[in-house]
């Protein structure tokens, strides 16, 4: 069962939840809340979650003019350039990635911009080709940022009450001019058939922790091959988490709510006491869902490239738990670790 938090809760600073915190991102948690009661977000979900599909049937060639290199595809366009379990290209979604907050988060510092692409980089729009596009993900995003803020906020709380922190993850995320929104369409599932004629289970997106702090997630919306709404056609697909014991929990998220996940900065910089989960997302099988594809959005919320990832005073590496971590990184170091290890 996901926690879930009203946002009238969320809205009251003094309001207390850290029980609902512990049991959503404690060490026996899944990573995961949902936020619901956000008066705006469900229309502007409908409005955005639709060009997802529009944005991956663009011609070939301004899909083209919408691609990235040198921020890692962080920016624009992006299909088929990261890589899955055993080295192969991920072609089975395409992400349209831009900055909800700022088309250009560094103006004049065109060395920022070199030193760090994956966050610098100004955002590439389809003004020609989905002019509405701009709007629906700015509006979106920066509601889910409006709502990840006051979130942790109540982290801040929370670590301050059961550890001793003193508060910083709230204005870490503040001050960032760089958080960074995806849109995603994860295409029709390939006809991979058994000798039942039962197609195997395949992974939309494989199993993955994010690295940023906070990200903000929308319930996915299925099309159906005529670009119609439809019901998600298998009970067994879409977002699944796996504990800290291995248990491997799948995740709905309400249509008007929100879902917040816990990333490994803040996991690092809370001092291990918020943490995050990996996390995949399972496609429908093949003879179930012909021509379904699945549209989503996150917002990831993360701190400036120039942010020591560090610990709180008095917390212990050892209780961190992340890999390609190490005292002494600053978050832009952090994440090209964690990019290497993704993109080609």
């Amino acid at each position: 069962m996901v926690v879930d938090i009203p946002y009238s809760a969320l809205v009251d600073p003094a309001a207390d939840i850290s029980a609902q915190l512990e049991e959503a991102y404690g060490p026996a948690g899944l990573g995961i809340l949902t936020v619901s009661g956000v008066t705006r977000f469900p229309e502007l979900r409908r409005k955005l979650l639709p060009l997802a599909a529009r944005v991956a049937a663009l011609p070939a060639a301004a899909r083209a003019q919408l691609e990235d290199p040198t921020s890692h595809f962080n920016i624009g366009w992006s299909c088929g350039r990261e890589t899955l379990e055993g080295g192969q290209p991920d072609t089975r979604k395409g992400s349209f990635y831009a900055n909800p907050l700022h088309d250009d988060p560094v103006p004049g510092h065109s060395d920022l911009q070199r030193r760090y692409p994956a966050y610098c980089a100004p955002n590439l729009w389809p003004h020609d080709d989905l002019p509405q596009l701009e709007g629906a993900v700015k509006a979106l995003g920066q509601l889910i940022m409006e709502v990840g803020l006051l979130l942790a906020r109540h982290c801040d709380m929370y670590c301050s009450t059961r550890g001793g922190y003193p508060p910083r993850l709230h204005d870490i995320l503040q001050q960032s001019p760089c958080p960074k929104a995806r849109l995603l369409h994860y295409f029709a599932p390939v006809s991979e058939t058994s000798g039942s004629g039962r197609a195997p289970s395949q992974q939309w997106c494989g199993w993955h922790t994010d690295h940023g702090s906070l990200t903000g997630l929308c319930s996915a919306l299925y099309l159906d091959a005529a670009g119609q709404p439809t019901a998600c056609p298998d009970p067994q697909a879409g977002l699944h988490v796996r504990d800290r014991s291995g248990k491997v929990t799948q995740v709905a998220i309400p249509a008007d709510s929100i879902g917040f996940q816990i990333g490994e900065a803040m996991q690092i910089q809370s001092g291990g006491l918020l943490r995050g989960t990996p996390h995949c997302v399972v496609a429908p099988r093949q003879d179930l869902s012909a021509g379904i594809s699945r549209n989503t959005f996150a917002v990831f919320m993360q701190p400036r490239w120039d942010c020591p990832v560090d610990l709180p005073a008095g917390a212990r590496p050892e209780d961190v738990g992340i890999g390609q971590w190490r005292p002494g990184l600053d978050f832009g170091s952090f994440s090209t670790l964690t990019f290497e290890s993704y993109y080609k």
